[in-house]
């Protein structure tokens, strides 16, 4: 099963900038548990619009089966990993 966190964040984004070092010490502990994938929305709006992101910063969890997660605003590491647990991390 393969896990990713897609991390939809803009470069003049104050939360995004919270959020990071969540994800950063996340992404250590879990060694290679889940992809993590940033997605600048300014330059793949694209990509943005698929998933409706609104507003920043947005955290999508996903697996082989769809979406197990979605998250908006700055989001705390434990709500974070019982997400990635539920998804199969």
């Amino acid at each position: 099963m393969t896990v990713t966190l897609k991390d939809f964040y803009a470069d003049w984004c104050g939360p995004c900038k919270t959020q990071d070092p969540i994800l950063e010490d996340l992404e250590d502990d879990w060694e290679g548990r889940f992809e993590v994938e940033k997605v600048n929305v300014d330059e793949q709006q694209d990509v943005a619009n698929e998933y409706q992101v609104r507003s920043l910063p947005t955290l999508v969890i996903e697996n082989d089966d769809g979406i197990v997660e979605r998250f908006v605003g700055v989001t705390q590491r434990d709500d974070i990993e019982d997400a990635l647990e539920s998804a199969g991390a």
